[in-house]
């Protein structure tokens, strides 16, 4: 099982971005997928996530308002659209995936993470 994330980069403050998420070894239709993140000095932040079977869904407080958790079960993705984005939003973000809907928002419960992409916001 491989998770990769992609689509970190450069953006200046109040700009968008939005990551991707794509698997292989396992199907997004039947994992919860997360995101997280985590800045210098800081510890691992939770941002977002979706649930496997309802695709119920949960956002960090940073995140509210700003940021948009979805899938493509077509295409076994994951997306986070990052909009108003904010010097504090800089940071490696992960995604990580798991097999139960149970504490989403606990990275500690996760079976898989990806490497991680980077995204600075600048001021």
């Amino acid at each position: 099982v491989q998770l990769q994330a992609f689509g970190g980069g450069v953006v200046q403050a109040g700009g968008s971005l939005r990551l991707s998420c794509v698997a292989s070894g396992l199907s997004f239709s039947t994992y919860a997928v997360g995101w997280f993140r985590q800045a210098p000095g800081k510890e691992r932040e939770f941002v977002a996530a979706i649930g496997r079977s309802l695709g119920t869904i949960y956002y960090g407080d940073s995140a509210k308002g700003r940021f948009t958790i979805s899938r493509d079960k077509t295409r076994n993705a994951v997306y986070l659209q990052m909009n108003s984005l904010n010097p504090e939003d800089t940071a490696v973000y992960h995604c990580a995936a798991k097999g139960t809907d149970y504490l989403l928002m606990n990275e500690d419960r996760y079976e898989y993470w990806g490497q991680g992409t980077l995204v600075t916001v600048s001021s």
